[in-house]
């Protein structure tokens, strides 16, 4: 096998190619190989921000140019400079352990019950992912966690995995994304060898406790449907704790089999809702102080009023207002700062914010035609989508609503303000419709 920094060098040698440049420089040449341990390899980086800005924008970009050069590494893992610190001061033994269940316990240190700020749109679903943590195996079984793009939900999972692993460390803990549990299975099919699906199996099916995030990915595979069918039933039937989160209700995941609608509701299903105004200042206090940011109350105030629906993209903008400050030299930033920093982002997306845009963002969202949106068709499936789409451009655009009539083939006002307040309505009454229209806006403010 090469040396770890052969290994590293060309697999840098690959992304460089595959990231912009910026990008590069920012956070990949940053990385330096620390050790490799039982297929694991492990990097090392400048700071506990420059480590999530790696996962969260190159991961897969570095696991697939790694196993690209060589085959043997498994996994890596990124430490910051305290973790790095704590990793070579641990003996031989207790590395080779932690090296052991690093692929099982992979959860991010930051996400814990105690950063997890509550408020009204999720403190029943924080105190059902509090239960389980706390009682595993008990009544809540499957735990079902629901919501919006942004709101939360990998927090509570990373949560209640860090908590499980602290207070019962004997117990196996894993957590996987949905694309991650298709990506296995579908290597264990490639192999003819009974050993490799075999050791699949036993990998989902011997731990205690199994969280799958981002579960609505699994519509339309029918395999892995199957296969995700009986490891729930196994799991269950031994008594082991799942943990499952969506973007959606099971119900609204499409092509899903009504065998799994049905596990997935034996326990609780908990929604989380987008955070009030007061929820997301303390959610913007909150990152202000762990990543020690020194703004003004003002600069909190105006980003929680400009963005109130996701909670990644108002701790980006915390980030991005810093970051323009600290630049300019500042010793805090400002209003004058929130402005300069975030008016191409706000701009942009004033300008390109039209009709026709939420038109295509409504038709990806439910998998239907255009023609169909703006036609004469009356059946249940397309008329939804037609009055969420004429509510969305009333709601985010300046348009006269004969012109909206116009856009819908000629409809006459009237049914756009029928339209218009019969979704308003729904979104009072129904959180399907309204966890529906978040997305909408978010996607539409995001394209």
């Amino acid at each position: 096998m090469l040396k770890i920094d052969e290994i590293w060098q060309q697999t840098c040698n690959i992304l460089q190619h595959e990231v912009t440049a910026v990008s590069y420089d920012l956070w990949i040449k940053s990385l330096e190989p620390l050790d490799f341990n039982d297929g694991v390899l492990y990097l090392s980086t400048s700071s506990e921000t420059a480590k999530q800005r790696v996962l969260k924008l190159h991961e897969q970009q570095i696991r697939t140019a790694l196993t690209e050069i060589e085959p043997e590494i498994k996994d890596f893992v990124v430490l910051d400079p305290d973790e790095k610190e704590n990793y070579l001061n641990k003996p031989v033994e207790t590395k080779q352990e932690v090296n052991k269940c690093a692929p099982l316990c992979n959860f991010n240190p930051k996400y814990t019950f105690d950063n997890f700020v509550v408020g009204n749109s999720n403190k029943y679903v924080y105190a059902a992912a509090r239960g389980v943590a706390e009682h595993p195996f008990n009544k809540i079984n499957p735990l079902f966690i629901y919501g919006g793009v942004g709101l939360g939900k990998t927090h509570l999972l990373h949560a209640i995995g860090n908590y499980l692993i602290k207070n019962n460390p004997d117990l196996k803990v894993l957590y996987v994304t949905c694309e991650k549990f298709t990506h296995d299975y579908v290597e264990s099919l490639k192999s003819s060898k009974a050993q490799a699906n075999s050791e699949y199996r036993e990998k989902y099916r011997s731990v205690d406790v199994l969280m799958v995030d981002d579960i609505q990915f699994i519509s339309n595979k029918t395999g892995t449907q199957e296969e995700f069918f009986h490891t729930f039933n196994d799991l269950y039937q031994n008594q082991k704790q799942i943990i499952i989160a969506s973007d959606r209700h099971p119900k609204e995941i499409a092509s899903l089999e009504e065998r799994l609608r049905s596990r997935f509701s034996m326990g609780l299903m908990q929604d989380i809702q987008i955070p009030d105004f007061e929820t997301r200042l303390a959610i913007l206090q909150k990152k202000a102080q762990q990543e020690h940011y020194s703004v003004d109350e003002d600069v909190i105030n105006l980003i929680a009023e400009r963005c109130d629906t996701n909670i990644r993209e108002l701790e980006g903008m915390l980030s991005k207002v810093s970051f323009y400050a600290s630049l300019l030299g500042k010793p805090s930033a400002t209003l004058e700062d929130v402005n300069e920093a975030l008016k191409d982002q706000i701009s942009t997306t004033k300008q390109n914010l039209t009709a026709d845009r939420i038109i295509d963002c409504v038709c990806k969202y439910f998998s239907i035609t255009k023609e169909d949106l703006v036609g004469k068709k009356k059946n249940k499936e397309i008329v939804e989508p037609r009055q969420i789409c004429m509510y969305l451009i009333c709601d985010m655009l300046d348009l006269p609503l004969v012109s909206i009539g116009q856009i819908f083939g000629g409809r006459d006002h009237t049914t756009v303000i029928h339209a218009r307040e019969k979704v308003a309505e729904l979104i009072k009454e129904n959180n399907r419709v309204k966890v529906t229209v978040n997305d909408l806006k978010s996607m539409a403010n995001r394209t």
